[in-house]
């Protein structure tokens, strides 16, 4: 037998009904992308010879992030059915994996350690992943022999008043040797309440064969399944603060850990500090020396070393801003980038753009990048001045060291180091304030 072979399965056919959502639980976001993606994520680390997803009917189309085989459950009959379903796809070599894709928090170095137990002593049928909750009430039990060997799980309701004592559970995760898992599926009946077939239900059949099986024992918290929106919600605070942890680790200054949200694929470097009230959506990449201050919401977008951001920006969509680059408070980029040094600092919209090194963008300043039809592109040259309340009209291109006058609207290309004013001539009527106001007090009156 090749020891090195692992195919895994990943065990995805539930509903989730105790979401009360019309979305399966496998999909609900967690940390920027659907939960199940994390457990694929997790699986595509092991470097498996294959990955099969078990999926429902419903499910037979979903998008998998990674190279995976579906293979459709149904009906549902329990665990055990499931991964019968997957045999066809597995060479009876190495080991089979079998993970849970409602079960998101688990650590490539727990399924690691299962991994090289299985290498030392190939003689292991099963091992199981084991933990110890402090509430263990409603898991399985997990008897050891004298030799420290797996013996048995036992299920909640079938507890002698002794066995309730026992500490150590079942996670649910399971190694098993390639060439016995048909022999071990084959015998599961469904004989219970539910009238399923249930996966643990092979470590009786292979402790009766002789067959030895083993327990690893990981952290409880990795262990936790969504199932219910609850559970959703301490998913996300558990990845949240795993991320929080990582980023001071290497080198980023949180002002306020707790507030500040992360997703999967966020890359913060050294010495990049995050005010309290920052989100991070997927796509995101922060170099040295980079500020963000409170209250920003920011997605795919790169920020480049000494860039300051906010308070309250949004950027989105493919934002890349260049060394030094500043965004400041009540301003929404998207798709655009920003040169070294070049400048938004207060109220503005800039979308589809590109903006040169050194260039000033004015308060108020928008580029009109769609007309209802088409999105189009605004170019603004190094050390372009754009005065305030501006209205860029794209497709438009602003040459280096030009000037737009404020409150102007543009239209039309500006060449380099042109000054352009694009309003109308202001006009002062002598006491005409007193007579508008007149005027509009008798129509007033009339009415």
């Amino acid at each position: 037998m090749n020891k090195t072979i692992l195919h895994i399965i990943v065990l995805a056919a539930g509903h989730g009904t105790r979401m009360k959502s019309n979305l399966p639980k496998i999909l609900h976001p967690l940390g920027g992308r659907p939960v199940v993606h994390h457990v694929l994520d997790l699986a595509h680390q092991m470097n498996p010879k294959e990955i099969i997803v078990v999926v429902s009917p419903a499910l037979k189309e979903i998008s998998l992030p990674f190279s995976s085989r579906i293979v459709v459950q149904h009906p549902a009959q329990g665990t055990g059915d499931a991964v019968k379903q997957a045999l066809p796809l597995i060479t009876p070599e190495g080991y089979v994996l079998v993970l849970y894709g409602d079960t998101p928090l688990i650590q490539k170095e727990t399924l690691e350690k299962m991994v090289s137990l299985s290498k030392t002593q190939p003689e292991i049928a099963i091992i199981l992943l084991g933990m110890r909750p402090e509430n263990p009430y409603g898991y399985g039990r997990l008897l050891l022999n004298d030799a420290g060997g797996l013996e048995e799980n036992i299920e909640e309701k079938d507890l002698s008043l002794a066995q309730k004592d026992i500490s150590l559970c079942n996670a649910g995760i399971m190694l098993v040797r390639a060439d016995l898992l048909e022999g071990l599926l084959s015998g599961l009946t469904s004989d219970n309440a539910a009238k399923e077939y249930y996966l643990p239900d092979i470590i009786k059949r292979a402790r009766k064969q002789g067959l030895p099986c083993a327990v690893v024992e990981g952290a409880t918290a990795e262990f936790m399944g969504v199932n219910t929106q609850k559970d959703l919600a301490k998913a996300e605070e558990a990845l949240q603060e795993r991320w929080r942890d990582q980023a001071m680790m290497l080198g980023a200054t949180l002002k306020d850990p707790k507030s500040v949200y992360f997703s999967y694929d966020t890359k913060v470097s050294a010495d990049v500090t995050i005010h309290p009230s920052v989100v991070f959506g997927p796509g995101v990449v922060v170099e040295t020396g980079a500020e963000i201050f409170p209250f920003c919401h920011i997605s795919e977008a790169h920020l480049g070393p000494s860039t300051k951001v906010g308070p309250f920006a949004h950027l989105r969509g493919g934002v890349d801003l260049q060394n030094n680059a500043e965004i400041g408070n009540f301003v929404e980029i998207k798709k655009s980038t920003f040169s070294a040094y070049a400048k938004a600092k207060h109220l503005s919209y800039i979308g589809d753009a590109e903006i040169g090194s050194n260039a000033n963008i004015g308060a108020g300043t928008i580029t009109c990048n769609y007309d209802g039809f088409l999105k189009s592109k605004t170019s603004i040259g190094e050390g372009a001045f754009i005065g305030s309340n501006s209205a860029l009209v794209a497709p438009l291109s602003i040459g280096d060291y030009a000037i737009v006058a404020a409150g102007s609207v543009v239209t039309k290309d500006v060449e380099s180091q042109a000054l352009v004013i694009a309003r109308s001539e202001q006009t002062s009527v002598p006491k005409g304030a007193e007579t508008f106001r007149a005027n509009r007090q008798k129509k007033k009156d009339t009415l």
